[in-house]
């Protein structure tokens, strides 16, 4: 059992300097305008509706198939989902709108959509629905009439100009210029297909602020906003821009202040794919948070390797950023992978110990972590993308009521990785999900606590400190496959042993011993 140096001196030190002065925060992220976090997880669980769950038999998820499986979705302990594009929509995944306040007839009605909504705030739900506005499709009827120049819907798209550089690269890496039928060039940041809108005109900007003011009346509670840095952000010589910064942080703050006339309490979550922590600090204020790209690097990397790359300090100065530039006022949204990216279980090539101390770091950090679909069963996937949002995996045999049938699985997932086996297995991913999500809700440190890293001399190590009103605790995560023993020094002040991930932790004469892979949360 190998035995490792206590934490420096130093850091000892500063950490107990720092539970002793440290100033009081209720929430790091605003409390009064959070009703999501209440006194629950703050984990937010991620649908691709088509996939989820079939109430009609046709094969294609709807949303009478996930109102029918709010109750497995709140045994997880979650306080919200997020539901990819619901809109109309020509392609399978709904991110090139037809129709902004209309709903896809393949997921039900306008009532069916109400339905969801009802069922899942009864359970203490919140619903937060993707809202695509950087561009639509080019089968959306104001694109079609912006093919006329003498339309006003005209200048509601970006068209080249004399002298535009019709092979420039976009913000994504192709083409950002495309021909239209009418033998103009436009700007399609992501395809051809999906023509970017023009938000220096004030009609686009009204518009849009009316979409989302439309469907906070129907009763969602926020919006997870695609794309949110290519409002301006379209060619790849923008990516640095300061005036494309600017002016996207403009929008953003107009957007948010126009739906608080609506609903003081809306919470909206940015999609800023950017690796950089200081690329996301300038959008906390104008959102509540953006999804923490950064760290989910980080999360799968340090796991693959056993080795601690920097999290807690990498993390303390991310919110340091954040909380200088938001007024103290901010929030996180770590994950570890979503609809775009292959799945988790897939990057740590099916390593199931490995898949389940992910898990435990990401479900210790603050803020709201967010969880994909059939991430909590260790379901596999790949790209191309129609492989990483294949069926949710229900059945032990890969059939029966209710399965989404849009596609087959291209995966060599077994009949163990399916909610019928986990259900029934104390030691299953899916269960340890349950008790990590249920962790945030016992110990509210753990959802709404300050982070401050604890460094330790062992590289196998990850510890820090959560401090929030109510109580204060440390972290310790053990990343390796041998048992580690880490002094925690006169200075730690922590007492007992709250919570463990697996058995065999123990506490005794200043030290703590962790079995592998394990986490401990002491107090």
């Amino acid at each position: 059992m190998p035995r490792f140096p206590a934490f420096s001196r130093a850091a000892a030190m500063a950490v107990a300097a720092l539970l002793l002065s440290l100033p009081v925060h209720a929430r790091q992220d605003a409390s009064t305008a959070q009703p999501a976090a209440q006194a629950s997880s703050g984990v937010y669980y991620e649908i691709f509706v088509r996939a989820f769950y079939d109430s009609k038999g046709n094969g294609v998820g709807d949303f009478n198939g996930i109102t029918a499986k709010l109750d497995y979705i709140k045994s997880l302990g979650v306080s919200g989902i997020w539901l990819m594009p619901i809109n109309p929509s020509p392609s399978y995944h709904g991110y090139d709108i037809t129709d902004y306040e209309g709903i896809n007839p393949q997921y039900g009605t306008m009532q069916d959509f109400k339905h969801l909504l009802d069922e899942a705030h009864k359970r203490g739900i919140k619903v937060v629905m993707d809202m695509v506005i950087n561009h639509t499709s080019d089968q959306h009827p104001w694109f079609k009439a912006a093919l006329n120049p003498n339309d006003p819907h005209h200048d509601w798209y970006v068209w080249a100009k004399p002298g535009s550089d019709l092979k420039a690269i976009s913000a994504t890496g192709g083409p950002a210029w495309h021909r239209a039928r009418n033998g103009e060039y436009y700007v399609g940041v992501f395809t051809s297909a999906m023509p970017d809108l023009n938000y220096d005109n004030p009609a686009v900007r009204k518009e849009m602020i009316d979409v989302g003011k439309f469907w906070l009346r129907q009763g969602v509670d926020g919006f997870r906003l695609d794309a949110a840095q290519h409002i301006y952000d379209d060619l790849r010589t923008d990516m640095d821009s300061p005036v494309a910064l600017e002016k996207n942080i403009a929008w953003w703050t107009e957007y948010h202040r126009g739906l608080e006339a609506i609903d003081p309490n809306v919470w909206l979550v940015g999609e800023v794919a950017r690796h950089n922590p200081d690329d996301l600090t300038p959008y906390m204020g104008p959102l509540n948070t953006v999804f923490n790209f950064p760290v989910a690097t980080q999360l799968i990397e340090s796991v693959k390797q056993e080795r601690n790359l920097g999290i807690g300090r990498g993390l303390a100065y991310t919110y340091a950023a954040y909380r200088a530039h938001a007024g103290g006022q901010f929030d996180d949204a770590p994950f570890l992978s979503n609809h775009d990216q292959d799945r988790v279980m897939s990057q740590l090539e099916g390593n199931m110990a490995h898949m389940r101390l992910a898990a435990a770091l990401l479900l210790t950090l603050p803020g709201h972590p967010f969880i994909y679909y059939g991430e909590e069963l260790g379901m596999q996937g790949s790209k191309p993308d129609e492989d990483i949002r294949e069926p949710m995996r229900w059945y032990r045999h890969g059939d029966g009521p209710g399965l989404a049938r849009w596609k087959g699985w291209s995966t060599s997932d077994g009949p163990d990785v399916s909610v019928e086996a986990e259900q029934a297995d104390p030691d299953s991913l899916l269960n340890l999900y349950r008790k990590l999500i249920g962790w945030r809700e016992q110990v509210s440190a753990l959802r709404d606590g300050a982070l401050h890293n604890m460094p330790a001399d062992d590289p196998h190590v990850l510890a820090y400190t959560l401090q929030d009103a109510q109580s204060r605790v440390l972290v310790v995560h053990n990343l390796s496959r041998e048992t580690r023993v880490v002094p925690l020094g006169a200075d730690a002040h922590v007492a007992t042993i709250l919570l463990q991930s697996k058995s065999g932790v123990a506490l005794a004469s200043g030290q703590v011993s962790l079995p592998p892979y394990a986490t401990a949360i002491l107090q």
